[in-house]
């Protein structure tokens, strides 16, 4: 089983490819930063391949994932989890870092999935998991960016599911819910409080414990994973939970103005300047 893997080199997507590793699957890491590539690669052992490339250059990922192909066959599991976060109230944040963030996480993800689609229908076979975020369900304050890309991949998987129908293609999509990657600890200082409010202070999971249920979910053939019985209580029961919970916010915002009548502001750290490897879940 040939098993590829985008956002590779850190995070959910490295946590994915050490669970595939380790059952002995030849796995295929793609990531931007050819650094931290090469130290996944390197840790990953055996039957691994890495591959440097911008998923949001169709082209040069389009290439990235032949490479992956010709060096341990046809792709019978696509991971697409790369991604990014940049947490600040949409006025404030810049039209790049927008813009970076849907193209990253929607259009990164699709052209992921266009590079070996057409392959696994011609073959009858294949597996497509899409990585979404718990953020897709609902909207939180200080990421319009994030929730609208998250939850436009949404739809992409429900119209594909649809197409692939009878073609032996399966493609599922899952939510975690914050985890302990480097891309959470860097998101961490930005976050909003008024996000805190509504997320609450849960702690977050363990990047191989959100992998193990990755990979479980996709040998039992499942379509959408909820992690939480809060993520799947939004996912199947959001029109009747987000009006109740809209009231219970605007009121704890009253409760937190009443509490800091003087200056009360939405919170801005220091933005820390981009990573290098913009691809890595």
């Amino acid at each position: 089983m040939h098993v590829i893997v985008t956002g590779g080199s850190s995070g959910i997507g490295l946590a994915v490819a050490r669970a595939y590793a380790l059952q002995g699957a030849a796995v295929s890491l793609v990531a931007r930063d050819e650094g931290r590539l090469e130290a996944a690669r390197k840790d990953l052992g055996a039957n691994v391949f890495s591959v440097s490339a911008d998923t949001t250059a169709n082209a040069a990922l389009s290439s990235a994932i032949a490479a992956c192909e010709a060096a341990n066959g046809p792709c019978d599991v696509l991971v697409a989890s790369a991604g990014i976060v940049d947490p600040a109230a949409f006025e404030t944040l810049p039209p790049d870092l927008f813009d970076r963030q849907i193209s990253i996480n929607l259009l990164g993800t699709v052209n992921a999935v266009r590079a070996v689609y057409s392959g696994m229908k011609g073959r009858g076979r294949g597996t497509i998991m899409i990585v979404s975020s718990g953020a897709a369900l609902i909207g939180i304050h200080g990421y319009a960016a994030y929730c609208a890309s998250k939850s436009a991949l949404d739809g992409f998987v429900e119209a594909l599911q649809m197409e692939a129908l009878g073609s032996g293609v399966r493609v599922s999509i899952c939510y975690p819910p914050d985890t302990l990657t480097p891309q959470y600890q860097q998101e961490l200082p930005a976050r909003p409080w008024q996000a805190e409010l509504l997320m609450g202070k849960v702690k977050p999971w363990a990047a191989d414990a959100v992998a193990l249920r990755i990979v479980t979910a996709i040998g039992r053939r499942q379509a959408r994973v909820y992690f939480t019985p809060s993520l799947a209580a939004l996912a199947l029961f959001g029109p009747v939970i987000k009006p109740a919970l809209r009231l219970w916010y605007r009121w704890r915002l009253r409760q937190k103005e009443r509490m800091r009548p003087i200056a009360f502001e939405t919170r801005h750290e220091p933005r820390p300047a981009p990573r290098a490897d913009t691809n890595s879940t």
